[in-house]
């Protein structure tokens, strides 16, 4: 890792450390850009109506004759009302959504719950939220591991050795191996893993161990939150030094 990347990771770790311990992380896999448009129509809207105007509208949401549009703004407009009444009707609405709004409505039962906690447990709530999710307070990662030799497949040994290996680091460091799979070159996984763990180290036991049967892994690693990278990005990133973790180009 070059020094200017370690420096932002050392950053990025410590104001994770800083965190306190009362957050709460999105579970559902949701895609980024999404997350980004719901938060910046809650800023919008929120100031719009008054909560009297919204609370009379709740049933809405239920309503088969009323457009899809308006009840993705009401979504966002009723998770901005520090009400138990405006909280159960986005919960009504998203244990039977109508396809759409299926994840808009998550983001709305998330934002109104922690507006709830914040209130009656009368202290800051901090929500993290990323496109891969999570799992109680453990996020969701996707790493590809790098072959020394990327025009060679892993051999059999190899690919025994990496999988288990991975297993046993993750969950020493209290981590959940969910898949792992190997191509041309390298390898790509899914995993969750707590916050605040520090996956640098974590990365450079794992190889250090790997690369005594062999030295036939690279050192560096790459980690997403974001999304699943394609085999194809994969291999353009390798050959090329490019990469578009956002897929802000694609279906993402």
């Amino acid at each position: 890792m070059r020094k200017d990347q370690e420096n932002i990771y050392r950053q990025i770790q410590d104001a994770i450390n800083n965190l306190p311990d009362n957050f709460s992380i999105l579970e559902e896999q949701i895609d980024v850009e999404l997350q980004l448009q719901y938060f910046n129509f809650s800023k919008e809207l929120k100031n719009e109506f008054s909560k009297e105007y919204i609370l009379e509208r709740k049933d809405d949401l239920l309503d088969e004759n009323i457009p899809t549009e308006e009840k993705k703004n009401l979504l966002v407009l009723l998770a901005s009302v520090n009400e138990v009444e405006a909280y159960r009707a986005v919960e009504r609405f998203a244990k039977n959504p109508i396809p759409e709004l299926k994840e808009w409505s998550i983001l709305a039962l998330q934002e109104s719950r922690m507006l709830l906690q914040s209130t009656l447990l009368d202290e800051q709530q901090v929500f993290i939220s990323t496109g891969l999710g999570g799992q109680g307070q453990k996020l969701r990662y996707f790493v590809v591991l790098r072959s020394k030799n990327l025009q060679v497949e892993f051999t059999k040994v190899q690919k025994q050795l990496i999988e288990s290996e991975l297993i046993f680091i993750i969950k020493r460091y209290d981590g959940v191996f969910e898949e792992i799979e190997f191509e041309e070159g390298f390898a790509k996984a899914l995993f969750l893993m707590p916050l605040k763990s520090d996956m640098q180290e974590m990365f450079r036991s794992f190889i250090d161990e790997c690369n005594q049967y062999g030295d036939f892994m690279d050192e560096d690693v790459i980690l997403t939150n974001v999304r699943k990278l394609e085999s194809s990005e994969i291999r353009d990133f390798l050959d090329n030094g490019l990469i578009d973790i956002e897929g802000k180009d694609d279906d993402e």
